[in-house]
């Protein structure tokens, strides 16, 4: 075995609740069920959407879990024992091709929207489908793209990023992060004008919309730009 080389200056985060090392962390002497419970920590808060759940098949098709943990069997283990402790909720889904174990944190809003699935309120349309797992490519959060782009958080700043991150898709927080900085415009309110100009006129085709500069210039370089103050 290989020694591991230790942490870079730069990488992303996973939080992890203060209740779980409280309280779970001692009480969990299986290691399958440890690794488990940590993996599908990680794989749900790099999810979009809602509700956020995992499937008994993207876990055992996970590269990097499946190389930790073993095989199927340890898995069902690991997962059975989560489940017993009251760290996951466990919910059957049935479909044309058969049924589908489905994973979500034991969290109060999680609890609600099992029992929405359950009485007919959320219709996940059969089978979700599967979302592919990259064994070592991570879509960077909104927190991350700040801390690499442009500084350290503020509280306030922070407010406004978790604002962004539950109204924007995804990829569009990280367009809008590479134009700004593509312009050495490294701020969080000229990314949130980007994001706000497409939220209003579109985004076509995943690339940047037009640049908020082209709109000011025609003003400051016009015909009468000498006598407009910026």
């Amino acid at each position: 075995m290989s020694p591991f080389p230790g942490f870079p200056q730069r990488m992303r985060f996973t939080p992890l609740p203060n209740l779980f090392f409280s309280e779970l962390l001692p009480q969990i002497a299986d290691i399958a069920e440890l690794k488990a419970t940590l993996h599908i920590f990680w794989t749900l808060y790099q999810k979009r959407g809602y509700p956020k759940f995992v499937t008994y098949s993207e876990l055992l098709s996970d590269k990097t879990l499946m190389r930790g943990i073993g095989d199927g069997e340890a898995l069902r283990h690991g997962l059975e024992r989560a489940i017993s402790r009251g760290t996951l909720i466990h919910l059957t889904l049935e479909g044309e091709g058969g049924s589908e174990s489905l994973y979500f944190l034991n969290t109060e809003g999680d609890r609600r929207a099992v029992a929405k699935i359950e009485n007919g309120e959320i219709d996940l349309g059969g089978f979700p489908k599967m979302e592919p797992y990259p064994e070592a490519k991570e879509q960077p959060n909104i927190f991350t793209l700040y801390e690499e782009n442009i500084g350290m958080l503020t509280p306030m700043i922070a407010e406004e990023l978790k604002e962004a991150e539950r109204i924007y898709p995804a990829s569009w927080i990280e367009s809008a992060f590479k134009e700004a900085v593509s312009r050495n415009k490294r701020s969080w309110r000229y990314i949130s004008r980007i994001l706000e100009r497409w939220a209003a006129e579109g985004k076509e085709h995943g690339e940047p919309g037009r640049d908020f500069k082209e709109d000011t210039d025609k003003y400051f370089k016009g015909r009468y730009g000498h006598l407009v103050k910026r």
